[in-house]
């Protein structure tokens, strides 16, 4: 039972659930266009100047960066999974006992996750690529799930006015399978990747290329952001704003226009609706367990894929037993995350003297190029690689063997370059990876927890082998040495890519949102997160979230004006 007292309903023009890489989206964009905003986040408030660590040293922690290894294994096992949960970076991560859920035995999923405002915007590997029409197109094509309702036609001013904002780096290729962005300056590659680019500009001629990530971190300055000075750990926060969050850039916008009302520490446990409208959005004060209640003429729903899910399975009632907007029953289902972890790695020859300190906080991108034009025999869909080039130093000696002064001697000098490519792969989507609420566990606010039954199924499988083989393939191509493949055994979550379990289509039999985020049961309920997909196609999905909020936004804006919601 969900403890405190009840406060009297707030009224918004519009209210905005989750702070990260959409919830800001939403914020900015609502505000700017008039409305009186509410945005409501789950966790605690986030200070940059207070909270943020990228420039503490190491050395200057208790547990040299590393962590409290006890309190991790206690209290964030899953969440340690995650590279930047460490010593200064955990608080960034949900405690794992507070926020439970569960799955079978023989599917492990790992759900990693952010409750602050921000998100996990704060923490994200900030890939940016917009996905074509050979994605748009494709579950209709393979006559797998069901066709998106849009097309590359109807995002592409979308994609063009979110990376007008954000600021995108990156290299123009005219790939029309990887649309171009509207890019800043690119970073520079290394002399290892710059080795294989043009090995294989010999090897492949167009059909395969090379070429520097596409990544929404500034390279000149940007809209009142300073460019990037190259620090090193992203992950643990950006003082001079240099990268995209909802905190360093669209939240502070949105509190701009004077309209937006951000309320930390407000965790929404469901939604109570009336005449195919949201009505209530119910919270429970995550510090003070006070019960509260808001109104609003639209809802954006941007708790992130499986929260948002969770609290749309939460909010039953006769009409929608088996959760709200449900009517097609595909709520929970079709959930995709991205495939990674095989590839191939070796030795660069030459460049004895150049020594790349490696804080570019970027890699190498290699797009797609099965299933392009040729189908292969094997799977549907395809993959993309990232990685990089860059010289070994001493940390080699963990894994090479050796004893003695000569060994110490040896690692005191730089190693050779190594250049890594690490497979990303689509994952198709399928009825049974899904979720359901746990009708024995809750979180610390007494809200059942999630049920989430998710596992790599035979087309994704099918191209773990492909995308080894051909990152050692394309490798010795170039002239690349020693080279070896790697599997690594990552499960559904890893990649923290969860998408697709409020999918949008066009039959409001088959999906739970139409062409805009909107539900097609609740009219003012739009779900502006990864649970939109009905696809995941191989690139980074945020700024697809990104540009598809934006352009909902929109629409509901034009709606609302014209007394239509």
């Amino acid at each position: 039972m969900l403890g405190g007292g009840r406060h009297r309903v707030n009224d918004y023009d519009a209210i905005v659930i989750g702070s990260g890489i959409t919830g800001g989206w939403a914020a900015k964009e609502l505000t700017e266009a008039g409305l009186r905003t509410l945005v409501l986040e789950a966790g605690p408030d986030v200070i940059p100047e207070r909270d943020y660590t990228e420039h503490v040293p190491v050395w200057d922690m208790k547990y040299r960066g590393q962590g409290d290894r006890r309190r991790l294994e206690a209290r964030q096992a899953v969440q340690r999974e995650c590279y930047a949960c460490d010593e200064l970076g955990s608080a960034f991560f949900v405690d794992d006992v507070d926020n439970p859920y569960t799955t079978p035995e023989d599917q492990p999923f790992l759900f990693l996750r952010g409750r602050q405002v921000g998100g996990r915007s704060i923490m994200w590997g900030r890939q940016v690529y917009r996905l074509s029409d050979l994605d748009f197109e494709a579950n209709d094509r393979d006559g797998v799930g069901v066709d998106w309702p849009i097309r590359y036609r109807d995002l592409e001013p979308w994609y063009d006015y979110v990376e007008e904002f954000i600021g995108v780096s990156g290299q123009a290729l005219g790939l029309a399978h990887l649309p171009d962005s509207r890019f800043l300056p690119p970073m520079e590659m290394t002399c290892a990747e710059n080795f294989v680019r043009e090995g294989m500009e010999r090897a492949y001629g167009d059909s395969r290329v090379l070429t520097i990530g596409r990544c929404a971190v500034l390279t000149r300055d940007h809209r009142g952001r300073r460019a990037c000075h190259y620090c090193g750990p992203c992950e643990r926060g950006c003082r001079t704003r240099s990268y995209f969050s909802s905190l360093n850039a669209t939240l502070p916008a949105a509190a701009a226009t004077g309209r937006m009302t951000l309320r930390p520490d407000s965790v929404v446990h469901h939604l109570s609706h009336r005449d195919g409208r949201v009505s209530t959005v119910h919270v429970t004060d995550r510090v003070t367990r006070e019960e509260l209640e808001f109104s609003g003429r639209v809802v954006f729903l941007a708790a992130s894929t499986l929260e948002s899910t969770r609290i749309l399975l939460n909010s039953q009632s006769a009409e929608f037993p088996e959760g709200l907007a449900n009517s097609s029953g595909t709520l929970g289902r079709y959930l995709m995350d991205h495939t990674m972890g095989h590839g191939g790695l070796g030795d660069v020859p030459g460049f004895e003297d150049p020594v790349h300190g490696n804080r570019r906080l970027n890699g190498i991108y290699l797009p797609r190029f099965r299933n392009v034009s040729d189908p292969h025999p094997d799977f549907l869909r395809g993959f993309a690689y990232q990685g990089g080039g860059s010289r070994t130093g001493w940390s080699r000696g963990v894994a090479q063997p050796g004893l003695g002064a000569s060994f110490k001697d040896d690692l005191i000098r730089p190693g050779p370059w190594r250049m890594i490519l690490y497979g990303f792969g689509e994952c198709l989507p399928h009825p049974d990876n899904r979720v359901e609420l746990d009708p024995e566990v809750t979180d610390a606010w007494g809200i059942p927890a999630l049920n989430i039954q998710c596992r790599w199924r035979e087309n994704e499988v099918a191209m773990f082998d492909d995308m080894a083989d051909s990152a050692a393939e394309m490798l010795e191509a170039t002239g690349v040495r020693n080279v070896e493949t790697f599997h690594e055994d990552n499960p559904p979550g890893k990649t923290i890519h969860e998408m697709g379990t409020a999918r949008m289509g066009r039959d409001p039999a088959t999906s739970v949102l139409n062409s805009f985020n909107q539900a097609h049961d609740i009219e003012n309920l739009f779900v502006v997160d990864g649970s939109c997909m009905a696809s995941s196609a191989n690139q980074n999905p945020s700024l697809t979230y990104m540009a598809l909020t934006a352009r909902a936004c929109y629409y509901a804006v034009r709606a609302m004006n014209r007394m239509e919601l």
